[in-house]
């Protein structure tokens, strides 16, 4: 990612007025963790194309990152605005209403993400948490399994599905997903294992 910010850069050098390039050398930042820089250039892609749907949802990014979620959801607001199918800033958007504790506005963002588009395994992820904040672990599970379907290696997913198996009983079951989080990375998975499986 240095070297696509040093090639942005340039690109900005020679056509200061280039949006796009504002909106990938943001991007390349967020996938550094400057997500205060990356912010100044989406700023900057905004001012020079306030219609980029694209940026709005970026800096949407940045400021979850940065705890800002009110700031964030303000930026998911506009990109739907701007993109009424824009099926990840309606994942997202939900995503952060479920830090809220909004789980209905949640899963009315996520049932319209998979409405879009039916393998966005994010609106599937994020409507699993806000089904779980409601007592709904049956339907979390529900919602755990089509993530892990559409992408198998989702650690994430692994531990939220066995957290809600261990609200409904399923031990065993719930140990093995723990054990697979695990296996994908997740080291704090062992932590959970020793408190409920041994």
């Amino acid at each position: 990612y240095k070297d696509a910010i040093l090639d942005f850069d340039e690109a900005i050098k020679i056509n200061p007025y280039f949006s796009i390039a504002y909106l990938n050398r943001g991007m390349a930042k967020n996938h550094l963790q400057k997500y205060n820089n990356a912010i100044l250039d989406f700023n900057k892609a905004i001012e020079l194309n306030p219609t980029d749907y694209n940026a709005y949802f970026n800096r949407g990014l940045s400021n979850t990152e940065l705890n800002k979620y009110n700031t964030a959801i303000e930026d998911y607001n506009t990109a739907i605005e701007l993109n009424p199918n824009f099926d990840l800033a309606y994942a997202f958007r939900g995503s952060l209403k479920n830090e809220f504790k909004k789980y209905n506005e949640a899963i009315i963002d996520c049932n319209k993400a998979i409405e879009i588009n039916p393998n966005s395994y994010q609106a599937y992820g994020n409507r699993g948490n806000s089904r779980k904040g409601l007592g709904d672990y049956k339907g979390a599970i529900f919602d755990f399994n089509k993530t892990i379907e559409i992408n198998p290696n989702n650690k994430f997913a692994f531990i939220q599905r066995g957290l809600s198996k261990i609200s409904i009983n399923e031990k065993d079951s719930a140990c093995l997903d723990f054990s697979k989080a695990g296996e994908l990375g997740y080291t704090e998975a062992y932590e959970l294992i020793k408190e409920f499986c041994n």
